[in-house]
């Protein structure tokens, strides 16, 4: 990864640092699907620091020692340790005890892997901190990315190791502001190619690191080339995370297709409702979904919810891809005709995402009425794509992926489903656009087209 798009992790960094420069024992936690940045994040970390990076093959619990026991010889210059490896974690941990006078990183990469050869180690870890690591100044990062495995032995109230952990960081993806800089900075794309870009190839950053200097589709032909390891990357991630997939597939690509109700996904799979509603469920913990209610009401109450992929590059592979897969390996021209007659009402998706974040970005410099909450409306057959509100304020806001937007028309429609939501606040209206055919003033209407997007995200 390079170093442009890795800087973006400025939270995360933060935060370890800062739990680096106090003086006693550290647990940190490091968690997140794979692809997502976790090792580059530990290796930026490390830099300039006494640490051990150890990253855990799927192999021999024998093995695994020896090749930590060399990583840690060779550290610490250990001559003896090197001729001797460690032969249980048990001896592994005992050692750190009595090195950890001064500070240390120890990281422990892939850490499902070692309690997949040791189902004690949890266990074994636990008796170690309580009773002799965390009198240390010893800095331990356990990192995993399988998000099952890492809930099960660490998060779990089960789990040994439950609340023992002194930080978290769960990585995301990279939002749309870190991927337009990395683009426009080195790729030189602009503002209305970065948003089409995001749409196709997320905030992953392995993903968004394969985009090339070329076109969008001629990009989008690399993914449907049946040698490339985006063409089955979501399958082999899904199959890591999940223990039967196919049930999993189907209920995302019915998501995909735009069956987001709970009903909708039942009558297009033919699965039964408890199954549906379990996979669902499992689908959200895992975080590869979101359930979206009207952003008025209770997330946990409304039976209004609706389901969507969270993650661009999985609703663009299952939309297109996973449906066809076999035909592609034939013949990917039909399927390229369909993605090119459909991409603008595709973009239109992600293109709300991009305004939600341009909208936080204009309250922080104060350019409109402040928002606790933010996020879709509908009622019935009225939807509103950002209604963003606190106790005083309201903001309403409609996102057009569309050239030449009539600003008087979408204006008054807007107007209209506003009077659905309450009256009693100062409000504010937004229309976002790629291009508008007049510009109307009115004192409570804000208009951006993509440049003035641009200038945006760029300061």
């Amino acid at each position: 990864m390079s170093e442009q798009i890795f800087v973006d992790r400025v939270e995360e960094i933060s935060i370890l640092e800062n739990k680096y420069k106090k003086d006693n024992a550290e647990f940190i936690v490091i968690y997140g699907r794979r692809r997502i940045g976790k090792s580059e994040l530990i290796k930026h970390f490390l830099k300039g620091k006494n640490g051990v990076y150890f990253l855990a093959r799927e192999e021999s619990e024998k093995n695994q020692l020896k090749i930590l026991s060399q990583k840690l010889s060779e550290f610490f210059k250990d001559e003896v340790l090197k001729k001797n490896p460690f032969s249980s974690w048990d001896a592994v941990f005992e050692y750190l005890a009595e090195k950890s006078s001064n500070r240390i990183i120890i990281a422990l990469d892939e850490f499902p892997n070692l309690v997949a050869e040791n189902h004690s180690l949890p266990s074994i870890f636990q008796d170690y901190w309580e009773n002799k690591l965390k009198k240390t100044k010893i800095f331990i990062i356990v990192c995993g990315s399988s998000i099952s495995m890492m809930e099960k032995e660490i998060f779990s109230h089960k789990s040994p190791l439950y609340g023992r952990r002194t930080a978290q960081l769960l990585l995301k993806p990279f939002n749309f502001r870190s991927v337009f800089n990395y683009l426009n900075k080195n790729l030189g794309k602009s503002f209305e190619e970065a948003v089409e870009f995001y749409a196709v190839f997320g905030g992953t950053p392995q993903y968004v690191m394969s985009i090339n200097n070329k076109s969008i589709f001629d990009n989008i032909e690399n993914i449907l080339k049946p040698d490339s390891i985006l063409f089955n990357d979501v399958e082999f991630l899904l199959r890591d995370e999940l223990r039967k997939p196919r049930y999993y597939f189907s209920v995302l690509h019915s998501v995909a297709k735009g069956n987001t109700k709970l009903s909708d996904v039942i009558n297009d799979t033919g699965l039964k409702r408890e199954l549906v509603a379990k996979y669902l469920s499992v689908l959200s913990d895992l975080q590869f979904i979101k359930r979206e209610v009207p952003v008025t009401e209770n997330k946990l109450k409304s039976r209004k919810g609706v389901y969507v992929i969270s993650d661009d590059f999985f609703r663009f592979w299952f939309r297109y891809v996973y449906p066809r897969k076999d035909e592609i390996q034939l013949d990917k021209s039909e399927v390229e005709s369909e993605i090119k007659n459909s991409f603008a009402q595709y973009v239109s998706k992600t293109f709300e995402d991009v305004c939600k974040e341009a909208l936080v970005i204009l309250k922080e410099r104060k350019q409109v009425l402040d928002f606790e909450k933010k996020g879709r409306w509908w009622y019935g057959d009225k939807e509103i794509d950002i209604v963003a509100f606190n106790e005083k304020n309201i903001v309403f806001a409609e996102c057009k992926w569309k050239n030449n937007v009539d600003v008087k028309k979408v204006f008054e429609e807007l107007k209209e489903k506003s009077k659905y939501l309450p009256q009693n606040k100062i409000k504010k209206y937004i229309i976002f656009a790629k291009s508008f055919k007049d510009k109307i003033e009115e004192e409570d209407l804000f208009l951006f087209d993509l440049k003035d997007l641009e200038a945006l995200f760029k300061s």
